[in-house]
């Protein structure tokens, strides 16, 4: 009878710990959605930065993953995950108290403002990686659908306040004095994750050196058919969808002169249709199959970029409002199922070298995306290369469609087998 009544009690209820990681990561994500927004503004309102560095900023918080996040993936599979999303969250609340502390006394500038995003960026891999990590220990295999769907959930839903909430606060106070936000929420996710209690499963002390390890788990990430279709897809989104994402503060700010807060609240109806993703995913993917699911989530989602092409000032800003839902409601989607499946295939052992290896590739795309963006603003102009941006995303929907996994009905049947990397993984470690 107390085994049925713990069985229908809601996840969030019935396990301490995976709460606490939701509101760590929930927290966490809102304070970055207020500083996405007040970073770019802060660029180009607050330094007058050139369009090239405004595009490029938005980069420089996934430019760690291109460089360093296989190393990354490395500490985080031999250290105990909790201490290293404490420090790195420490990290972060030190660095970018810098910004609003250099417009106040007078030394912010733009390489200030890059640097700040790049070392905030190298602390979030380490916690992220952390973060997936512990997800995984904290919940059971059937229960990761249902986990990351809420966390993808709740993430979306502070992501739309954040960013509404920073367009509305970079306008009334300042961009910098809306950093504070950020501060303030990454010290309850530090006491949220304080509370964590999970058993973890650290690797034993290894003799392998790092670049053999970083080398296991690359090959890991491209062992079997499924991986590598996640992972194509992922990276060619990210590289096209953040074209136009990166163009976003120029397309209103600039070319339509809109204010902040109708940035503000495109950014927030992304945001909110991935809260409804998030919160779908998992009924979603249990009526019509996880497959079939995540081959035809990024399809309404191109739609949703594309109607960035047709916005014009005043009411005609609503196209946008629509389509930059279902982007947001599509992402969400699929990434709940690719990230469920990697968490259910991936030996605990590996998952810090999984994550690492496959975000090295598909957001080491949104730091060369920024890039790009920026030097397709200089020479073709902002929206001929939000276009650019919406044809290259048009290929991630028919890798899925037309790739290895276009027969599947549930991926999660596909994780029962151990993967090839994964087996000589055991071979080598016994």
């Amino acid at each position: 009878m107390s085994t049925g009544g713990t069985a229908e009690r809601h996840l969030l209820v019935r396990n301490g710990n995976f709460r606490a990681l939701m509101v760590s990561s929930t927290f966490g994500v809102l304070g970055n959605a207020v500083a996405a927004v007040a970073l770019p503004v802060i660029a180009a309102v607050e330094l007058d930065a050139s369009n090239f560095e405004v595009a490029a900023l938005a980069g420089m918080t996934f430019l760690p993953w291109l460089l360093c996040g296989l190393l990354i993936g490395v500490w985080v599979d031999r250290l105990p995950r909790k201490p290293v999303m404490l420090v790195s969250l420490s990290v972060r609340v030190l660095v970018l108290a810098l910004l609003p502390l250099g417009y106040w006394f007078g030394f912010l500038s733009t390489p200030l403002l890059f640097v700040a995003a790049f070392v905030a960026g190298v602390a979030g891999v380490f916690f992220q990686l952390a973060d997936a990590a512990l997800v995984q220990q904290a919940v059971t295999a059937d229960e990761l659908m249902e986990g990351n769907g809420l966390i993808t959930g709740s993430g979306a839903a502070a992501d739309a306040a954040g960013r509404s909430a920073g367009g509305w606060l970079a306008g009334a106070v300042g961009a910098s004095n809306t950093l504070i936000v950020q501060l303030t929420t990454s010290v309850i996710a530090l006491v949220a994750v304080q509370r964590l209690d999970v058993k973890e499963i650290v690797r034993p002390r290894s003799d392998h050196r790092i670049v053999r390890e970083m080398w296991d788990g690359f090959c890991y990430t491209f062992s079997t058919a499924p991986l590598r279709a996640l992972l194509l897809n992922a990276a060619l989104w990210n590289l096209g969808g953040n074209i136009s994402a990166s163009l976003l503060v120029l397309l209103v700010l600039r070319t339509l002169g809109e204010s902040e807060l109708w940035l503000g609240l495109l950014l927030a109806a992304s945001s909110i249709g991935g809260a409804v993703g998030g919160v779908t995913a998992n009924s979603l993917g249990e009526r019509f199959g996880s497959g079939p699911l995540w081959r035809w989530s990024m399809v309404p989602g191109v739609l949703g970029y594309a109607s960035l092409l047709v916005l014009s000032p005043g009411v005609g800003m609503l196209w946008g409002i629509l389509g930059m839902f279902v982007m947001g409601a599509s992402v969400s989607w699929n990434i709940v199922v690719g990230t469920s499946f990697r968490q259910r295939v991936c030996p605990p052992d590996m998952m810090g070298r999984l994550g690492a290896a496959s975000r090295t590739v598909s957001w080491g795309m949104l730091a060369l995306a920024s890039l790009l963006a920026g030097v397709l603003a200089e020479t073709v102009g902002i929206r001929e290369a939000v276009l650019i941006g919406v044809l290259i995303a048009c290929t991630a929907p028919l890798v899925a469609l037309l790739g290895p996994l276009r027969g599947v009905k549930r991926l999660e049947d596909l994780a029962e087998a151990p993967a090839p990397a994964a087996r000589a993984e055991a071979t080598r470690n016994p």
